[in-house]
This record gives structure tokens, C-alpha cells and sequence, in this order.
């Protein structure tokens, strides 16, 4: 679906503040595609990314569901661990929270990690 005008600066916007909102830990950056949905902890000063995890990766049939969205919860919340990263800020990217980004962030708080 493409958004409008108006929709996609009021994500980036969002976004934006969802970036500044904590600073000091490390964030759990979401983005999601129809296809596809990408998972990764960027570290607190915003220049590395510690951990990283994607339906690209991780061998699943369909992407574009809910159940991938929890395998790959569960994957960052694995990966995180071996960085040592237990406390991050959830950072949503201006995305609604329910259905596949709810279903990653349940699975990654399942897998250890502390929102």
C-alpha cells in the first residue's frame, strides 16, 4: 500500500521523536514491509548496530506474517543476548503497534530482552 503525503511525514515524524525519546540504551529498531519484516539493536550513540535479524536471513516461507514476525523476535532476542544487550528501547519506526510488530516485540521480551 502507498501512502500519502501527509501519512509518510507523520511516520517519519514519529519516528523521529521515537529515536530522541531515549537516549543512553541501546533501541530495538523495527521496519517492516508487505513481504518481509527486519529487526535490529542499534547501539545508544546511533552509529552501530550490535544485532541484527530479517525474514531475509532466517529461512521462513512467508515474511509477511505474524508468525515470522515471531521467529525473528525471537531470533534478536537470541543474537542479543550473545552481544550482551539485555535493556532496549523499543523503537516502533512510526509503525502502528499490533499485529506483526506486537507479535516481534512479545517474542523478543519472551526471549530476554527488557523493554
Amino acid at each position: 500500500m502507498k501512502l500519502s503525503k501527509k501519512q509518510a511525514r507523520l511516520r517519519r515524524a514519529t519516528k523521529f521523536r521515537a529515536k530522541n525519546a531515549e537516549k543512553g540504551v541501546e533501541r530495538l529498531a523495527v521496519h517492516k514491509t508487505s513481504q518481509h519484516i527486519y529487526a535490529q539493536i542499534i547501539s545508544s550513540c546511533g552509529t552501530k548496530t550490535l544485532a541484527a535479524a530479517s525474514t531475509l536471513t532466517t529461512k521462513v516461507k512467508n515474511g509477511g506474517n505474524v508468525e515470522a514476525a515471531t521467529k525473528i523476535g525471537a531470533e534478536i532476542a537470541k543474537i542479543a543476548k550473545k552481544a550482551k544487550v539485555t535493556k532496549v528501547a523499543f523503537d516502533r519506526s512510526g509503525f502502528k503497534y499490533h499485529g506483526r510488530v506486537k507479535a516481534l516485540a512479545d517474542a523478543a521480551r519472551d526471549g530476554g530482552l527488557d523493554f
